[in-house]
């Protein structure tokens, strides 16, 4: 699906300010896994994100995906073709819709990003459908398609955000702590929506989370990032049988040091 083979990202190189923010990261993500990635501020979880969606382009290494037809080099390829195939959720959820427009007009944007066929049009037939995919929200957003999406609450906006970027049939789906500035009732429904798609639409996902029970309890893998590097990477079996007394011991194990911010790690 996505191979990474030994990437790095340096800040600011020959300069004063030169950081190392990756360091020759080897990370194979299969079809259909779900892999939570943990790690305090600065180890390089966005960096990683931004690599792979073309944010970014590595200092050293190369990205490889396969959609199906075989693995391609993806290392250079712009963030804009690359967007056709890579989903992105992020924290803050303004970001995912557009609040000056309609949500009838979001969702039409959204539909139009994998279609392929002639000119569509906002007809009877389109907003039944709209309506059907809305409803599954459970939040009463289908029978808002002529709001404008600025009146809806933060939680509201990252479903809606969630949904359309699944009705575009990406090939992986990253979320970055997209539910760390919702509040708790949101975030749970926010997650809960995330695992149904996931299953539903067979989606293979990444997630930044600083949650450490949806770490240890969602997905088949578990990754945890430090100054750079992936320290380790624990299949669903290894991970189940964690508390986040252990994650922190086996830091200090292979880091021989303790964890800077705790605080930033385990909130």
């Amino acid at each position: 699906m996505i191979r990474t083979e030994n990437l790095g990202m340096i800040f600011s190189p020959g300069t004063p300010d030169e950081n190392m923010v990756l360091k020759s990261v080897n990370l194979t993500v299969k079809r259909g896994d779900f892999i939570t990635i943990i790690g305090s501020n600065g180890a390089g979880k966005s960096t990683l994100y931004n690599t792979i969606a073309g944010t970014l382009i590595p200092t050293s290494g190369r990205i490889f995906m396969d959609n199906g037809s075989g693995e391609k080099d993806i290392t250079k390829e712009p963030e804009y073709q690359r967007a056709r195939y890579i989903g992105r959720i992020f924290q803050n959820p303004l970001l995912g819709t557009a609040g000056s427009m309609t949500l009838a007009d979001n969702m039409m944007i959204c539909y139009k990003k994998g279609y392929k066929g002639l000119r569509i049009s906002l007809n009877h037939a389109m907003r039944e459908r709209f309506q059907e995919h809305l409803r599954v929200l459970g939040m009463g957003l289908e029978n808002r398609l002529e709001d404008n999406v600025s009146l809806f609450s933060g939680g509201q906006r990252q479903a809606l955000t969630l949904l359309m970027t699944v009705l575009s049939h990406p090939v992986i789906l990253l979320l970055d702590e997209h539910t760390a500035a919702l509040d708790p009732h949101n975030a749970e429904l926010v997650m809960e929506l995330t695992l149904r798609f996931a299953a539903e639409y067979h989606l293979t996902v990444m997630m930044i989370t600083h949650n450490m029970t949806h770490a240890l309890h969602f997905g088949n893998r578990l990754l945890m990032l430090d100054d750079g590097d992936i320290i380790f990477d624990l299949d669903e079996k290894e991970k189940a049988a964690l508390t986040t007394a252990d994650i922190v011991e086996r830091f200090r194990a292979i880091k021989q040091r303790e964890l800077a911010n705790d605080e930033m790690l385990l909130g």
